[in-house]
């Protein structure tokens, strides 16, 4: 039986009109990591591989899961020299596999999502280009000039941080007071900490939303193949993306926000480095660079109270994942969140 959200016989059609060389029968795969739109691996009679991403099933917040706005992203990008998949079609109808979704080449390589897949694949010098190439594809990205790839029009570019706040906040009230998530004071005692000491904005650059290790594909020299996960994709202060890459990137000994990353194996560069090479490579002052990281250990929080609140809902389809650690992870999330408050002025 296909996974749910796939209805075989209306996506079998559309690829035999917008992947023609896909030859069926097709067979379909969640592919585990993503806890927010649904990913399938999509694979022909022959072994080709492509990639299909559509929303959860079930009650969505308004706004989310913009199946058309991530296809248009990867497709603008890619060609400014970003790498990312190939985007390969787009359908707004729902009536295919009862929701919008896209498709995109299946980009080979690694995915280092836990502890040991680094030191499995590479050794500590390739481990070392990892982090220097995910740095300066970070880099690249935020040089992009939005009009000249024709993301000029995806988002206001002003006021990014107080929009966030805003949005998560909201996000996380209804979901708290609506859908029983968690109550956690930390989440409340940081919005306001934050929303009174917001940086001014630099020119607005192409904001990733997510950008982490795991949420690339790194070939075998330990370049960029494909960064992945736009789904937050959107414009606004790029500071923003460096603090998230901080937060999620644990050194040897430390623990991971997400309770597992690959970046413990040793070998990478420290989240000082890091820092330091972003600011060399850019040009951007990372004076405030505290504040940015407390604003994503403060997100990533209001995130996951949303994708337990889907759990707990059934939303999130069937790949067996233990969501039952995640009131714990959301409480750390907010007290990380609360202690780099305490160093932003």
């Amino acid at each position: 039986p296909a996974p749910a959200g796939i209805d075989p016989s209306g996506v079998t059609a559309w690829f035999a009109t917008h992947v023609p060389a896909a030859e069926p029968p097709l067979a379909f795969r969640l592919i585990a990591g993503g806890r927010s739109n649904l990913t399938f691996a999509v694979t022909d009679r022959s072994g080709h591989r492509w990639v299909l991403r559509r929303p959860p099933t079930g009650h969505l917040l308004p706004t989310a899961h913009d199946m058309g706005r991530e296809h248009r992203i990867i497709s603008a990008v890619g060609p400014a020299g970003i790498p990312v998949p190939r985007a390969l079609g787009y359908c707004d109808d729902p009536a295919v596999t009862g929701a919008a979704f896209y498709v995109m080449e299946f980009v080979d390589g690694h995915i280092l999502r836990v502890e040991g897949d680094a030191a499995a694949a590479f050794d500590p010098a390739g481990r070392r280009r990892i982090s220097e190439h995910l740095v300066d594809t970070l880099a690249a990205l935020h040089a992009l000039d939005p009009d000249t790839v024709g993301l000029g029009d995806l988002g206001r570019r002003d006021g990014y941080v107080a929009r966030q706040l805003r949005r998560w906040y909201g996000q996380y009230c209804a979901n708290r007071d609506e859908q029983d998530g968690p109550d956690v004071p930390d989440v409340d005692r940081v919005h306001d900490h934050l929303a009174a000491r917001i940086p001014e904005q630099g020119p607005a650059g192409i904001v990733h939303g997510d950008y982490r290790l795991d949420n690339t594909v790194v070939a075998a020299d330990g370049s960029v193949a494909a960064v992945l996960d736009w789904e937050l994709c959107t414009l606004g202060d790029v500071l923003a993306d460096v603090g998230q890459l901080l937060v999620y990137w644990a050194e040897p000994g430390e623990s991971s926000v997400l309770a597992h990353t690959a970046t413990t194996d040793g070998g990478f560069l420290t989240r000082a480095e890091l820092a330091d090479r972003y600011a060399r490579v850019s040009g951007r002052s990372l004076d405030r660079l505290d504040y940015y990281v407390a604003f994503a250990y403060w997100k990533l929080a209001c995130i996951l109270e949303g994708v337990y609140v889907r759990y707990v809902r059934g939303a999130m389809g069937q790949d067996g994942f233990d969501f039952g650690g995640y009131p714990d992870m959301i409480r750390d999330l907010a007290g990380r969140a609360s202690a780099a408050a305490e160093r932003v002025a």
